[in-house]
């Protein structure tokens, strides 16, 4: 009976770390998922499916990079679905939709420029000054997450650096 106890006790501070986990880490999560979906709610299944795959393996809320790896791998799976799906309804109707790009609306000027200097970095290179700046991943955890090495995180990482310096300096 106390074992029953016990047993129900850890699910529920289990249960309770996760819903933690998901508040403090959702937004930066939802951030990186907006890379491959066309829309906030999208992104939010994406975030919402990658969470239920990382919590039914049982991996360790400390492993950040994992979990930002689930949610690239979900996003990457609906994206990849969502493209199957287009074909089958192209080649039925022999109409060809255009697709709609995610607009990023920044408040100012300056906000604007930077938004237009990232857009034009390289994917590799944008992938991890996203998840560097925006969602204060260590280079380990960046490595993780997009299945590369710590070296290769930190050298796109310093190539986008320098390729901003140059799109945002003024020419002399």
């Amino acid at each position: 009976m106390l074992k029953d106890r016990v047993v129900v006790m850890e699910s529920i501070v289990s249960h309770e770390d996760w819903k933690t986990c998901f508040a403090q880490l959702g937004p930066a999560l939802l951030l990186f998922a907006r890379r491959w979906t066309e829309s906030r709610a999208d992104a939010e299944d994406v975030v919402q499916e990658a969470f239920v795959r990382f919590w039914r393996r049982h991996h360790s809320l400390e492993n950040r990079g994992l979990l930002y790896a689930t949610v690239r791998s979900a996003a990457l799976d609906r994206l990849r679905s969502e493209q199957r799906r287009n074909r089958r309804e192209a080649l039925a109707s022999l109409d060809q939709e255009a697709q709609c790009e995610p607009v990023f609306a920044p408040e100012d000027e300056s906000q604007q420029l930077l938004a237009a200097a990232v857009e034009r970095l390289p994917n590799e290179q944008r992938e991890v000054v996203i998840l560097k700046i925006w969602n204060e991943l260590t280079f380990a955890e960046i490595a993780t997450a997009l299945a590369i090495s710590q070296n290769t995180a930190a050298s796109r990482y310093r190539y986008a650096l320098g390729s901003l310096r140059k799109i945002l300096q003024p020419h002399e």
